[in-house]
């Protein structure tokens, strides 16, 4: 337990969130196939779905997170500030 905490620590802000939405896409993926009717739930369903709905969301809002970690140092920089956190 201590290693996976001290992994999640060690990782950006961006990746974190990133990271967050896809497990939240993944977790609605698998609701949505249990309660649509007309989807069988199949094991290549469960894992196509969730691959594809979690690596979209999660790729998406880590450029998103990581696009305003970069402006917020860009203007940070610019105005004589120190960053307050990497985007890598």
């Amino acid at each position: 337990m201590q290693t996976v905490k001290h992994r999640w620590q060690a990782l950006s802000g961006p990746l974190k969130i990133g990271l967050s939405f896809a497990l939240i896409a993944i977790i609605a993926t698998i609701i949505g196939i249990f309660r649509d009717p007309g989807t069988p739930v199949t094991a290549w369903s469960l894992i196509v779905g969730s691959l594809m709905g979690g690596l979209t969301w999660g790729l998406v809002f880590w450029a998103i997170a990581t696009a305003a970690v970069t402006v917020e140092n860009d203007v940070a920089a610019s105005q004589g500030d120190a960053p307050n956190d990497r985007a890598s």
